[in-house]
């Protein structure tokens, strides 16, 4: 994909996630999880023990699915960021045609505001458009202003607003 060097930090490298790095992987998207739920503790699920155990496990069976992207960040031989996207065709519940829907983007915090999510979005967005996906979307938190931040930048605009609404009380 694309190799960039920072001034001050060994050079960042956006590449296809491999079966060695679904470990980094899973803790990556248990902290996706915490931080969802950290937003609005009623709308997302939270974190377990198995958490970590189980985003390794279902991003390892992206890993084989032609359809999905899944791509990591890594710097000084460590996974830093993720992201996870897949070719999807039309959603009638959505009322969407064909699009590359961008599921999961995420850097570690403590390598966080150097340009590592710009990176993997830039990159993700571009493995989609080199697959024929004639559109992008993506979903994000609410609360979640520097990602909603990061997409507008990149040419994103909000088109639906998720609503929820307990029924238990």
């Amino acid at each position: 994909m694309s190799d960039v060097q920072s001034s001050s930090d060994p050079a960042v490298a956006i590449r296809p996630a491999t079966r060695a790095d679904l470990p980094a992987l899973g803790r990556l998207g248990a902290m996706l999880v915490r931080t969802h739920h950290d937003f609005d503790a009623a709308r997302f699920i939270p974190a377990t023990p198995q958490t970590e155990r189980g985003y390794e496990w279902f991003l390892g069976t992206q890993l084989e699915n032609a359809d999905a992207i899944v791509l990591v960040a890594e710097q000084g031989g460590e996974v830093i960021g993720y992201t996870y996207a897949a070719l999807e065709g039309f959603d009638w519940l959505m009322l969407r045609g064909p699009a590359g829907v961008i599921n999961d983007i995420l850097v570690d915090p403590a390598r966080r505001r150097n340009g590592v999510g710009r990176m993997l979005f830039d990159a993700v967005v571009a493995a989609l458009r080199a697959r024929g996906a004639p559109q992008a979307v993506l979903y994000t938190a609410d609360g979640n202003a520097a990602a909603q931040s990061l997409f507008a930048q990149a040419g994103f605009r909000r088109t639906m607003v998720e609503m929820t609404r307990e029924l238990d009380g």
